[in-house]
């Protein structure tokens, strides 16, 4: 994992990588870790919620059938749906979901959270000073960088 890490600093320092796609990067790589899934240490205050797993992360891309093509061909994801602008691709018991736009980079990325409740969620985030917005059954809100954060149950798009 460090190596990884020292990769995408080194792509971020270069130029390679903006700021908003390391800070997701490294998202990702403590969420497959296991650092969030680990219980607090003994006396350390619960979050609002107990995130159990990355569920899946949305890009914006430029192309859609190109880049579900790039990664069938070097990921070995799975196409589970797809349309003109939109194509979801399975990874394990995650996803990536490719959006068409004509500004790439990262859309989202989503936490399963333990007893996932749409309501009760907005609520919890409410009571500690963050707007959530509610689509649905689905919450998104913005991280200190403004990346945006949403939040399912773990079943969520399997």
């Amino acid at each position: 994992m460090l190596a990884r890490i020292a990769r995408m600093i080194g792509e971020f320092e270069t130029g390679r990588l903006t700021r908003r796609d390391l800070i997701a990067g490294l998202a990702a790589l403590a969420a497959a870790g296991g650092a969030i899934g680990r219980a607090p240490a003994a006396g350390a205050p619960r979050g609002a919620f107990r995130a159990v797993g990355l569920n899946h992360i949305a890009l914006n891309v430029t192309d859609v059938a190109r880049s579900r093509a790039f990664y069938v061909e070097h990921l070995g994801l799975r196409v589970s749906s797809e349309s003109q602008g939109s194509a979801f691709l399975r990874c394990g018991d995650q996803f990536v979901a490719l959006f068409r736009s004509p500004d790439p980079g990262m859309d989202h990325y989503c936490y399963a959270v333990e007893g996932y409740d749409a309501g009760e969620a907005a609520r919890r985030l409410e009571a500690r000073g963050i707007r959530p917005r509610v689509t649905r059954d689905r919450i998104y809100f913005d991280d200190p960088d403004g990346l945006e954060v949403q939040l399912s149950s773990p079943g969520h798009g399997v």
